[in-house]
């Protein structure tokens, strides 16, 4: 199953389309990386933009977004209904599918430690990634705003962050960063200008105040509407529903004789929280989501291949995804190969003898492909994170200092990641000289055609390997990176001529 993270972002600004706009072109900067939604809130002044991809793709567009941010956006100035520390203020990340909750945890590490790093911006964990139980809760560390915490952060342990300088960026504030289950934000608009009312409404329904379990809630007035606004996060929707918050919300507005003017959902919802309203609202009896036309559709008909969009992505006039990322897939092809040969063996009984040997072999191959699959990924992201480090800004020494740093550590991650594929491609080649002589010979060309596409996988990460090294200032890493990679390539070449030698 293919890796998706969904990452929902938002930062403080929600009246500057052309900033908003720089802000998405940012998040979906590299190959694989997806734009769900955009949402501007002139009143909150700010803006939430959704999108997902594979998780090293989308950890390097957020860590540009957040930059970008930085540039456009001076909380100085900034104004608005919503509570708010940072230009890039708050950053979820949701495991969508082929993921965990601690490969997001990981993930919301690397990011936070890389805007930190690179920005001087200091970062908080929070929800999942959280390492201070209270900072789960995102008002905790959201508390005083931005005016309070540049007061307090040097001077209260309670405020310092996890990553980066006890200091606030001068413009750009603080950023929070954290894994977390799907959540919905969902406003509900009273006919009523009486701020009171709406914060006795969220008062009412957040758990926090002893209402409903899984509500997060504020009171806004919306001045342009003339009218008030519970806003909420629903943090877990299957356990506390759509429905139930509206109608608590509802009954609660009524007590102060007030009504429901409208809803709202800001950004994406899962299908299953509006199917249960539909199911809830209109008493539907043996309702099943297989009645969902668009449903049924989509089991009927089976999704199109990747393969041919992988294909036209090389083939375009663009520098991702390259060769690194088209060695991984050689590699990645050459261990599903041995994966055949090794199921077609156990598959035999004539190969009884042989089927524990095969069945091992198989699962050394299936998690060499796992690990090749994300190299797809990741290559493309390495390069792109090298292109961003020459973009900095070398006005002055400070920024030439850090540009200079980046630039190092994103060559090094690139080379560090072909060199991981010839690694493991190194080791499907192995594997597959031993199947050839324990497996089901009726499969022997496809185990050595998968021969040859490992060790093409290793010849073109030594490639990639060796076109970085010029860039790197650390010569003891440059050498052992050079020999290893040298070692590997020779050693598989020995192991493919043997192959060659058995086939013919």
């Amino acid at each position: 199953m293919k890796k998706i993270v969904e990452c929902i972002p938002n930062f403080s600004e929600g009246r500057r389309r052309e900033v908003v706009d720089a802000l998405a072109e940012a998040l979906t900067s590299a190959p694989g990386v997806a734009l769900l939604d955009s949402e501007m809130d002139a009143a909150h002044n700010r803006c939430v933009i959704t999108v997902a991809g594979a998780p090293e793709a989308l950890a390097d567009c957020v860590v540009r977004a957040v930059g970008k941010a930085a540039e456009l956006i001076d909380l100085r100035n900034h104004r608005g209904e919503h509570p708010r520390i940072g230009a890039a203020d708050v950053i979820p990340l949701v495991p969508i599918s082929g993921t965990t909750m601690d490969e997001c945890i990981a993930l919301s590490e690397r990011i936070g430690a890389e805007i930190a790093s690179r920005y001087g911006i200091p970062v908080y964990l929070y929800e999942q990634s959280a390492r201070v139980p209270s900072r789960q809760d995102l008002a905790y560390i959201r508390k005083g705003e931005f005016e309070t915490l540049r007061e307090e952060i040097a001077t209260v342990p309670e405020r310092k962050p996890d990553f980066g300088p006890l200091a606030v960026h001068p413009s750009a504030g603080a950023t929070v960063v954290g894994a977390r289950f799907p959540l919905i934000a969902y406003n509900v608009y009273l006919h009523t200008s009486d701020l009171k009312v709406a914060q006795a409404v969220a008062r009412a329904v957040r758990n926090s105040s002893g209402g409903l379990r899984y509500v997060k809630a504020l009171g806004f007035e919306i001045k342009e509407r003339g009218q008030v606004q519970v806003s909420m996060n629903l943090t877990n929707f299957e356990a506390t529903p759509i429905f139930r918050v509206f109608e608590m919300v509802k009954r609660e507005a009524e007590r102060y004789g007030v009504a429901v003017a409208s809803s709202e959902i800001v950004g994406l919802v899962p299908q299953k929280a509006l199917d249960d309203c539909a199911d809830y609202y209109l008493r539907l009896e043996g309702f099943s989501t297989r009645q969902v036309l668009e449903n049924r559709l989509a089991e009927a008909l089976p999704p199109s291949s990747g393969v041919e969009e992988f294909v036209s992505a090389v083939a375009a006039p663009t520098p991702t995804p390259g060769g690194g990322s088209v060695a991984a897939l050689a590699g990645w092809l050459a261990s599903a190969l041995g994966e055949m040969v090794a199921g077609l063996t156990e598959a035999r009984e004539k190969f009884a003898a042989e089927h524990r040997e095969a069945a091992a072999l198989r699962r050394k191959l299936a998690a060499a492909g796992r690990d090749l699959r994300q190299l797809v990924a990741e290559d493309a992201a390495a390069y792109q994170a090298v292109v961003s480090a020459f973009g900095l800004p070398k006005e002055t020494e400070d920024q030439k200092a850090r540009r200079s740093a980046a630039i190092q550590e994103a060559t090094r991650v690139a080379t560090e990641t072909p060199l991981r594929t010839a690694r493991t491609a190194a080791s499907v080649l192995e594997t597959l000289e031993t199947l050839m002589a324990i497996g089901n010979p009726n499969a022997r060309s496809d185990a050595a055609v998968g021969a040859q596409l490992a060790y093409a996988a290793v010849k073109g990460a030594q490639y990639n390997v060796l076109v970085n090294l010029p860039g790197l200032k650390d010569a003891a890493f440059v050498q052992n990176c050079r020999n290893e990679v040298s070692d590997l390539a020779r050693r598989c070449q020995q192991i493919l001529n043997r192959i060659d030698e058995g086939i013919r």
